[in-house]
């Protein structure tokens, strides 16, 4: 026989969770935690607790439930691989890197306006070390097609086969990918072999 539950007790599952955790449940974890018999059910309690105001979701992530005056959310963003900050890094396959997340990293949420499109990659090397971006740091990146002058990018260098981490710039006909490092010159590419795959939302250090 299934526990009984009702939408307070599902508030209350979602808040603790919370508090023990810092992050949302997700949909599947209330199902489980509270024994209800589908998701279908688990979202129409969800919609009907934010329909009252009790709740906050954001339908495009996983872990997208707030509940208001509880705890400082974070959210968990895939970390996808490894990106050069230094001379790109050949990578196995034609993709710039991992399509299935190795880990997870957990973030503040008010250090990214939103978690929409986000994904992590570990920096190998220092060119971009006088950008406050060192070896073994974690950048949150944010995915997009295109880029203003000076950002910094998660770049795809086709014609090498390499993904690389530097400032972005162009200039008479070509890209320059401008590393943050006066010891390393920049990488001068045609255009159309230069596929940006993100820029730098946030960087995340480990201090040894």
């Amino acid at each position: 026989m299934r526990k009984s539950y009702d939408r307070n007790k599902i508030l209350e599952f979602v808040r603790d969770f919370v508090e023990a955790k810092g992050y949302a449940p997700t949909v599947g974890e209330i199902q489980r935690g509270m024994d209800i018999s589908s998701k279908s059910v688990v979202h129409k309690h969800l919609d009907a607790l934010e329909e009252e105001g009790y709740i906050k979701r954001d339908s495009q992530v996983t872990r997208g439930i707030e509940v208001a005056g509880v705890g400082k959310r974070t959210w968990a963003v895939p970390l996808l691989g490894t990106i050069a900050a230094g001379q790109p890094i050949p990578v196995p396959t034609e993709d710039t890197w991992r399509a299935v997340a190795l880990d997870n990293v957990d973030i503040p949420s008010d250090l990214v306006s939103s978690r929409r499109e986000l994904f992590a990659l570990r920096v190998k090397g220092t060119s971009m070390i006088d950008a406050l971006v060192d070896d073994g740091d974690i950048v949150i990146i944010q995915a997009v097609n295109s880029v203003e002058d000076g950002e910094m990018v998660a770049a795809w260098l086709s014609d090498r086969n390499e993904a690389t981490l530097k400032k972005f710039y162009r200039e008479n006909g070509r890209i320059r990918l401008q590393p943050a490092n006066q010891t390393m010159q920049p990488i001068y590419a045609d255009p159309s072999n230069v596929v940006v795959q993100g820029k730098v939302s946030a960087v995340i250090r480990r201090y040894k």
